[in-house]
């Protein structure tokens, strides 16, 4: 939807994952929407240089989060939420299921 204007559907995707996540790391960007690590990894780099995101280092991880010093974070939440109500609602709903684990067996709904 973004691609456009932020130059790459991954950089799209590595954002809206972010805004929905809160944060995430490049493996578990690539492994979400099923693509090669390389370009996730890429993407971070450019938005972490760029000072849209900024990362930590958790054991041999690095996270990325939004800046909050980021000038136009505010504006840039807007567009990405404005972009997601064009999602199908599949995609909305996989973006913002925070399960990490499995139900357990025979736990009702």
């Amino acid at each position: 939807m973004l691609e456009v204007l932020l130059g790459s559907k991954n950089r799209e995707r590595v954002l809206q994952y972010i805004l929905a996540k809160g944060e995430g790391y490049a493996k578990e960007i690539a492994d979400f929407y099923g693509t090669s690590l390389d370009p996730v990894q890429k993407q971070l780099e450019k938005l972490e240089l760029g000072g849209v995101l900024v990362s930590k280092t958790v054991g041999r991880t690095r996270v990325f989060v939004f800046n909050p010093r980021y000038a136009f974070l505010d504006e840039l939440k807007a567009l990405l939420q404005k972009a997601r109500s064009y999602y199908t609602p599949e995609e909305i709903e996989r973006l913002t299921m925070q399960r990490k684990r499995p139900r357990r067996k025979g736990k009702p709904l």
